[in-house]
């Protein structure tokens, strides 16, 4: 019989009473027959207490250190709830992450998993013994034998790679919250329970600032087939259901060290709309996708780039049967975009000759150099981006349709993959189901840690981006958002765009040392950086297929007032960067405008 692998967070197990409690829910999962570990968090504030104690004891506590005393945390409640379950007659022991087998690379306070040694573990299950561990925490790859802890959410990493290697049935996540919740419920008090959700929107939830799982934890069940389920510590409710995709023999070893692209994708039906020179106002992008929904045009990437003076840009993606439609809209609504202000001279623009190329894969995750990656193999073949596109597990560049084969042979090489077209699977869900039947939207986040750096008039040239954000990676400074506009102007002989992109608001100043030298070299015009941003995005894999999403989307937020700074899209999530001061409204509208506040069947 598969094991279980149960999780529990520090509030699970903050006093007596409830590591009792929980002891008594895992004798009641092993007397089923079922194999059952059991990983565990330090009890309830442990953490800080002892981040604490070291702060006051230094200034700049070193991470080897830091390692050996928190690690200690999670030792006292592995022993305590191993004596709680023997109380109860069930055999248990607890195991340290060294003694469990999980090795590391040697990299204190942020190190991630290189393989599990299971025999030990597989010995005591057979015994028929509980085994508690200690996550958070491992042992480094060599002789030195050294401590190391896995960073934030590292219990639920632990958790899920024991899964994995394993191969057990499932990994439940028992936490003080019900299960994941369409989005954050101090925020919006209508937030309901999901009962299932995919590992791909579960990642791009979890990097949007949905705190329940952690985006390790989810990238390793995406790539090994791990079934996640969420509960909480308190009831028996079912919770909600994270569905990987179908498990596929892959080596366990460097086991969150795989290789961060799976496949390079490519779709030569596609054809690009852009408008230039639009109202930089409420209500446009609402105006102009409200239309293209109602003709039944479906629209693939968007792009809307940082503002110039009153206008901004507005490029999407159609496919190729779609685009005479998509130009007769666009050209149609644009008595309604600018209104009486002839003086725009709002243009529209089609290009039927280009491609869309993607690198696909959960490793990307706090890998910051991926996407710099992508840019500097098109630059080196000299393809020239048009449009970008990110999200947690693609990236996609609209590419001339000329250069597109360049462009797979040159990634395929860089990430060592071979190509495919979009999936034939594009319409069927991870879980094997219809698209169709998902929700449309999942989940919406609001993310308010981020700030917008925009660099002015880059030069339109292959390779030019890839300096760029590889400078970045290299200082491990990861990128969200990247936006590169429409409009080139001609400086001299030299064609010229702005690139726009969001990084966490820590990184800023880091980041503006780095860039300003490098802009003179790359032949670039000044840095303009905006921290007072929020960034609020709607993920679902319903979504794809369906016309009319992102209008209703961005009707919400225009008929509350909230203009939309600038939009990025994938194929499963729409991110708008709005005004600071208007997130919390605006995760508010988009909530209720989805209905999303009704409870959810599975």
């Amino acid at each position: 019989m598969a094991a279980i692998v149960q999780k529990y967070g520090g509030t699970s197990v903050g006093s007596v009473e409830r590591l009792q409690a929980v002891a008594q829910r895992v004798a009641k999962t092993a007397k089923t027959g079922q194999p059952v570990v059991v990983v565990v968090s330090a009890m309830g504030k442990t953490t800080d207490s002892l981040v604490q104690l070291a702060t006051d004891i230094s200034s700049n506590p070193c991470r080897r250190e830091m390692d050996m005393l928190l690690s200690t945390g999670e030792q006292v409640s592995i022993a305590l709830l191993s004596l709680a379950l023997q109380e109860l007659g069930q055999p248990a022991i607890s195991m340290t992450g060294a003694q469990v087998g999980i090795v590391t690379e040697a990299e204190h306070s942020r190190a991630r998993i290189l393989q599990i040694q299971t025999n030990r573990l597989q010995r005591h299950l057979e015994d028929g013994k509980v085994v508690v561990v200690a996550g958070f925490q491992g042992i480094a790859q060599g002789d030195d034998l050294e401590i190391t802890t896995l960073g934030r959410g590292g219990s639920d990493t632990s958790a899920v790679a024991l899964a994995a290697a394993l191969n057990a049935d499932r990994c439940e996540i028992y936490t003080d919250v019900p299960g994941i919740l369409t989005t954050d419920p101090r925020l919006v008090p209508e937030a309901q329970l999901m009962p299932e959700i995919t590992c791909d929107e579960m990642l791009e939830l979890a990097s949007l600032g949905a705190k329940v799982l952690h985006p390790r934890a989810v990238e390793i069940a995406r790539n090994y087939g791990v079934t996640l389920v969420v509960r909480s510590s308190w009831t028996d409710d079912p919770g909600t259901r994270v569905i990987a995709p179908p498990r596929q023999p892959r080596q366990l070893k460097g086991l969150e060290l795989v290789h961060p692209v799976d496949a390079v994708e490519f779709d030569a039906d596609q054809a690009k709309v852009a408008l230039l020179r639009v109202p930089d106002r409420p209500g446009i992008a609402a105006t102009l996708f409200g239309e293209i929904g109602r003709q039944q045009v479906d629209v693939d990437l968007i792009v809307q780039s940082i503002h110039e003076g009153n206008t901004n840009d507005i490029a999407f993606t159609v496919t190729k049967e779609m685009l005479t439609r998509a130009e007769s809209v666009s050209q149609a609504v644009i008595p309604a975009l600018t209104g009486s202000n002839s003086n725009l001279d709002t243009d529209v623009l089609i290009d039927p000759q280009i491609a869309k190329v993607s690198i696909v894969g959960a490793g990307m995750i706090g890998r910051p150099g991926v996407a710099a990656e992508m840019f500097s193999a098109l630059g080196a073949a000299g393809v020239n981006i048009q449009m970008i596109s990110t999200s947690e597990v693609k990236v996609s560049c609209v590419v001339a349709a000329e250069d597109g084969d360049r462009a797979i042979a040159s990634l395929c090489k860089a990430f060592d993959v071979h190509p495919s077209t979009v999936r034939d699977e594009q319409s069927i869900g991870t879980d094997g189901k219809s698209r169709e039947l998902n929700p449309i939207v999942r989940g919406v986040a609001l993310d308010q840690n981020q700030a917008r750096l925009a660099i002015l008039q880059v030069p339109d040239q292959a390779g030019r981006a890839a300096k760029i954000f590889q400078h970045l990676a290299d200082k491990n400074i990861s990128v969200d958002m990247i936006i590169q506009s429409q409009r080139c102007h001609i400086v001299g002989d030299c064609p010229r765009r702005d690139i726009a992109f969001t990084i966490a608001q820590t990184d800023v100043a880091a980041a503006e040392a780095l860039l300003k030298p490098l802009l003179a070299t790359l032949d670039c015009g000044s840095l303009a950086v905006d921290p007072a941003i929020a960034k609020v995005s709607i993920v679902g894999s319903g979504m794809i297929g369906q016309p009319g999403v992102a209008a209703k989307m961005f009707a919400s937020l225009a008929q509350n007032g909230i203009n939309i700074e600038t939009i990025a899209t994938s194929e499963i999530k729409i991110s708008c960067v709005i005004p600071e001061a208007d997130g919390i409204k605006a995760l508010k509208a988009i909530h209720k405008a989805f209905e999303l506040g009704t409870p959810q069947t599975a």
